[in-house]
């Protein structure tokens, strides 16, 4: 993620004298993303990534923490935290919360075929039956609290039309939540964030899929579509590309067939996934907090995917 805190050569020794990962060789700061610091942090037993937490609490941090440890025990290709010599994988690094996790094998598809996100399908519906035995709750702290109270500042940024389409986007979600159907959606703990740069494949292999920390308890629907938001469309216009969208159904529901209800609310979950992420990259481009390497992402793509949905909205 971006670099918001600079940590020392010497901080990553010391953080090491208290793990059992070998002798410190480098560490390198990661420039992509906008919520977090990550380094890459080379030892003389192997490649890991060090996180520094800008925004979540030690309180909230366990959460994500066990959950990844939950799902790599269940077999799951996640990145797993390393403890300390007391146990411990929440850790501390220039005053802030921070962990270390094994660094996965491979590259990310910026260009998926239908074969990876197939594999992306099987791969988030076996994380949501492993996440359903997972006790930990915790809401979703990017959902539809989060953008009622964030809209409101957003408002003065934009356009006529833009305000037009927020505001009633916005309040059609908060109808589609007081829906029996929604009340029968499945939910548990979801990644609620992953996106293709977020899942590594070894030769059109998926090996992992990492960046736990936008992860909350949700329907199992909307985490369905932030992946279909973003892994099977045209990136110029927001439509979806048919084989890649049908390619990763299918691999969802080889493993889990979606319900009558997934069914009746698939296009408002499709809607509501597009609509978390425009807000979230307006509020980070409109708002944005001061970082050494920070990339805004463009808000205008998730708003395009968002009209995709309206205009042309998806049955199933």
């Amino acid at each position: 993620m971006a670099v918001f805190t600079e940590v020392s050569e010497q901080q990553a020794r010391e953080l090491l004298s208290q793990l059992s990962m070998g002798e410190f060789v480098s560490l390198t700061g990661i420039s992509s993303g906008i919520e977090n610091t990550n380094y890459f942090l080379t030892t003389t037993q192997g490649e890991y990534v060090l996180t520094l937490f800008e925004r979540l609490t030690r309180e909230q941090l366990p959460f994500y923490l066990h959950l990844m440890k939950h799902l790599a025990e269940q077999g799951i290709a996640v990145p797993a935290p390393q403890a300390n010599t007391a146990g411990e994988i929440l850790l501390s690094v220039a005053d802030k919360p921070a962990a270390v996790v094994n660094r996965l094998a491979g590259s990310s598809q910026m260009e998926p075929k239908p074969a990876h996100c197939h594999a992306m399908g099987q791969t988030l519906a076996q994380m949501h039956l492993a996440a359903s035995s997972y006790e930990q709750r915790q809401a979703n702290l990017r959902g539809l609290s989060w953008w009622n109270a964030t809209v409101p500042h957003l408002l003065p940024f934009l356009s006529p039309f833009q305000v037009q389409t927020l505001q009633h986007e916005l309040a059609f979600q908060n109808h589609v939540q007081t829906t029996a159907a929604f009340t029968a959606l499945p939910t548990g703990a979801v990644h609620a964030d992953a996106f293709r740069n977020n899942v590594m494949f070894v030769d059109d292999q998926l090996s992992g899929v990492f960046d736990f920390y936008f992860a909350g308890v949700d329907t199992w629907l909307f985490d369905l579509g932030v992946c279909l938001n973003d892994w099977c469309i045209d990136l110029s216009t927001g439509a979806f590309e048919p084989s890649r969208f049908i390619a990763m159904l299918q691999g969802y529901e080889s493993v889990r067939p979606l319900g009558l209800a997934e069914r009746e609310l698939f296009n408002p979950m499709l809607r509501a996934a597009a609509l978390r992420f425009w807000i979230s990259r307006l509020w980070d481009l409109h708002l944005p907090r001061e970082a050494s390497l920070l990339q805004a992402h463009d808000p205008e793509h998730f708003e395009r995917v968002l009209l995709q949905r309206l205009h042309d909205p998806v049955t199933l």
